[in-house]
């Protein structure tokens, strides 16, 4: 059964210490889809960080204001970049097949990253990705923490450990720590999977396949668990 969102009620009126800094700049609004609105907006023009020199764009969360799920990834790669969308490159793709064979309707989640803006280093004309450090991480927490206010999911799955770690702080481990309900205040069910990206890196079909059923099984558990009454 795919899991779908709930009706959008909640007032995004009050937000933590760490959101203040957003909520400053969006404004407030007590309908959840107008709230995210006015975060996006405000976020385009962040300058907080120095990220956004050489960037196209600040790529800010997307989906349902109700979703019972939020998938929480490290940063935009280059496709992200460009098209100003999370998820849209080849981790996003095989996010996609993932969720569908775990039962989950993208279109009813909510995807967003730790930090909104590509970081990345040239070599020749290919941009490559660059893993944001704990300052960048921390800056842009506003955003997430007014994302995570306005969403309220019942189920948080942080996509690889650089979210986990930006989100719960610690050394999260994948291999340790995937695919079970973890200790958090931040949702009902905080979750840790690896990011989509980790199966495509995989040199032989055999570990890529096997990468991508973990994946997978760890997202059905994600679905069980925002299923439950």
């Amino acid at each position: 059964m795919a899991v779908v969102s709930r009706p959008s009620t909640a007032s995004a009126e009050r937000g933590s210490v760490g959101s203040e800094r957003a909520w400053e700049k969006a404004g407030r609004s007590r309908s959840p889809e107008k709230a995210l609105e006015r975060l996006r907006a405000a976020a385009a023009s962040c300058r907080d960080c120095p990220l956004w020199r050489g960037t196209t764009q600040t790529v800010f969360g997307e989906g349902s204001a109700g979703a019972l799920i939020m998938l929480v990834g490290e940063q935009p790669g280059d496709h992200e970049d460009l098209q100003g969308r999370p998820f849209v490159g080849p981790a996003g793709g095989l996010l996609d097949r993932a969720l569908a064979e775990a039962g989950i309707d993208r279109p009813l989640t909510y995807t967003t990253n730790a930090v909104k803006h590509f970081k990345y280093r040239m070599r020749g004309k290919r941009r490559i990705h660059q893993r944001p450090d704990s300052e960048e991480i921390s800056v842009c927490r506003q955003w997430l923490d007014a994302e995570l206010e306005v969403v309220r999911p019942r189920v948080l799955v942080c996509l690889g450990a650089t979210a986990a770690s930006a989100l719960l702080g610690g050394r999260p481990s994948i291999e340790r720590d995937r695919g079970r309900p973890l200790p958090s205040d931040l949702a009902p069910v905080v979750m840790l999977t690896a990011h989509p990206s980790a199966a495509l890196r995989q040199r032989s079909s055999e570990a890529r396949h096997a990468a991508i059923a973990a994946l997978v099984a760890d997202l059905e558990v994600a679905r069980r668990e925002a299923e439950k009454d």
